[in-house]
């Protein structure tokens, strides 16, 4: 979606475009996720204790091989529960612990689960720039969590996604927050915030 088009898409039209290329890319490249978690250089995050990672729906890029490349070197993993109330918190989720379906539908861990803060957020994402934007499914679940994280201390936010799903330059609305880098099929990049 080069940024001089003279015919602006929308972000329901871009969401709806780049899903698809998603979808395309799942088909393409089914070993995505295994070629990313290799690619991540082992001084490229800060340090962390617990993660955050997501499980894959609608083509996006699998993150088990680099949840489990984190579980192996001893880092706690989180999933994320969406609520009623609109919430998406991160809860214990250790490989072993049952899921059930959450608000949106998606497996998650049970809602008694403890609720914990992750130094590391795996972000799944339709759409990325160089920039560190990040078009999300366009509930805002990651946007008001990730803003709610950052209000009260660091977080690193990691957008795992296939290399083409990258877009020339997000038009990026208040709310949305940024990542601070990308892990893709082809290589690790830090991002400058937009």
């Amino acid at each position: 979606m080069p940024s001089n088009d003279p015919h602006p898409t929308s972000r329901p039209d871009l969401r709806r475009r780049l899903r698809r290329r998603r979808r395309a890319l799942a088909v393409a490249a089914p070993q995505a996720g295994e070629a990313a978690a290799r690619l991540l250089p082992p001084d490229a995050l800060p340090p962390v204790r617990t993660f955050a990672a997501y499980l894959p729906t609608g083509g996006e890029i699998d993150p088990g091989p680099l949840s489990a490349r984190l579980l192996a070197l001893g880092v706690e993993r989180l999933l994320p529960r969406a609520f009623e109330d609109g919430s998406l918190r991160f809860l214990d989720a250790p490989p072993e612990a049952p899921l059930a379906p959450d608000a949106a539908g998606v497996p998650a861990p049970l809602p008694d689960r403890p609720e914990r803060r992750p130094d590391l957020v795996i972000a799944p994402l339709v759409g990325f720039d160089r920039f560190g934007g990040r078009l999300g499914q366009g509930g805002g679940h990651y946007d008001r969590a990730l803003e709610r994280l950052r209000r009260n201390g660091p977080v690193f936010v990691l957008g795992l996604a296939y290399a083409g799903q990258e877009v020339d330059r997000l038009a990026l609305e208040p709310h949305d927050q940024t990542l601070d880098a990308v892990l893709t099929e082809v290589g690790y990049r830090r991002l400058p915030q937009a």
